[in-house]
């Protein structure tokens, strides 16, 4: 590993002009189906709170509150959930891609949005340990240097680099090539989703051709830079990072989000019930002689009834729990869950039924769209 990659660290204070966010909230999600049928899956929720929500407070803890969104066919719902980021300290301009034609492209047509101004690009999907403070502020902290970087991404040690985009490094720790889901790959470090540039990368974008599959890659362009003298930087991520497009890892992602969580009671609790660990109950919530055991987080005027919730477990907003055992889940809002023995490992959408009508003993594990109901026999 080549001396000057360094580990992110929290704590740098913003002393620089302005820099814009990217976040890219496209796409199909064709991996979360059934569940993408009927919804975006940015916002597809993780330890209660959509997942488009975790990249646009990391930006704005970083200081950066001029945000454009990337939509595609899902951006009415987006555009809802969203509105214009005062919610979150941040103003939103909407930018439409009416077709998944790349990452590259995504900057493309962003480009009255962003200007001439620095951006963070960030995939809406992907979520990360650390927050982007010190990512950013090292990028613009070395622009005043003798070899300031026109760009700047995110590695992550993977044990399966064949299944991403790898980087090459020279000994200076800047970017010397970048392959797409090598064979045979060169290094063990894969691209995060999170990207920093300046205003060169729209020479880059405009430059590049699509790729056999016909995008515009963003690896291109950032290999255009580099085969045009331009210095590409690094960081290395040293916590997690998810892609949240399947469905284990998504569960996987709401486990070490739910580890984050403090004991915080404002529903209501009767003397039949047992709370152990830490254990999230919104407002309104009502827990009838269960027992919850923590990380749990469960949602504002959601009832639990004579069922045990076990650790890592979501439960959104208007639901019911009831007769059933359930660990290791997301259940969004508005669901129904009745006299199921167990439910484990399982994504179940809002508006859903999952309801066990005969008497044999069954443990589940089941990835349930919006709006649907389930029958267990």
């Amino acid at each position: 590993m080549p001396g000057p990659l360094l580990p992110l660290n929290d704590g740098y204070e913003l002393a620089f002009g302005t820099v814009k966010a990217l976040i890219l909230a496209g796409g199909a999600g064709t991996r979360l189906r059934p569940i993408t049928h009927t919804r975006a899956k940015q916002l597809v929720p993780v330890a209660n709170k959509p997942i488009l929500f975790y990249g646009i407070e990391a930006m704005v803890d970083a200081g950066i509150t001029e945000i454009g969104v990337i939509v595609g066919d899902t951006r009415e719902e987006v555009m809802e959930a969203l509105g214009d980021g005062a919610q979150f300290g941040a103003a939103i301009t909407y930018v439409t891609q009416d077709e998944p034609l790349g990452l590259a492209h995504c900057v493309l047509i962003a480009k009255d949005f962003l200007g001439d101004d620095d951006f963070v690009m960030y995939l809406g999907d992907n979520l990360l340990e650390q927050d982007l403070t010190a990512f950013t502020a090292a990028f613009e902290r070395e622009r005043s240097g003798t070899t300031a970087p026109d760009a700047q991404i995110l590695l992550k040690q993977v044990p399966d680099p064949h299944r991403f985009g790898i980087a090459t490094l020279d000994s200076e720790g800047s970017v010397v090539k970048l392959i797409e889901k090598p064979v045979e790959p060169p290094s063990d470090l894969a691209l995060v989703g999170v990207y920093l540039f300046n205003s060169t990368i729209h020479d880059a974008v405009a430059a590049i051709e699509p790729s056999p599959r016909g995008e515009l890659e963003i690896t291109d362009a950032i290999q255009w830079l580099v085969d045009h003298g331009r210095r590409v930087r690094c960081e290395l991520l040293t916590g997690w990072w998810i892609d949240t497009g399947k469905l284990t890892p998504l569960l996987e992602a709401n486990r070490l989000l739910l580890e984050r969580i403090d004991t915080q009671i404002d529903g209501d609790v009767d003397e039949s019930s047992v709370i152990d660990g830490r254990v999230h109950i919104a407002g309104g919530a009502r827990i009838i002689n269960s027992t919850i055991r923590g990380p749990v987080s469960v949602g504002p005027d959601t009832e639990i009834r004579d069922a045990f919730i076990g650790p890592f477990s979501a439960i959104g907003a208007r639901c019911s729990v009831t007769s059933s055992e359930v660990e290791h889940s997301v259940i969004m809002d508005n669901s129904i869950i009745s006299d199921i023995p167990r439910l484990e490992g399982s994504l179940i959408g809002s508006h859903a039924k999952v309801i066990r009508t005969a008497r044999k003993p069954r443990s589940l594990q089941l990835m349930v769209g919006d709006h649907c109901q389930i029958d267990v026999e």
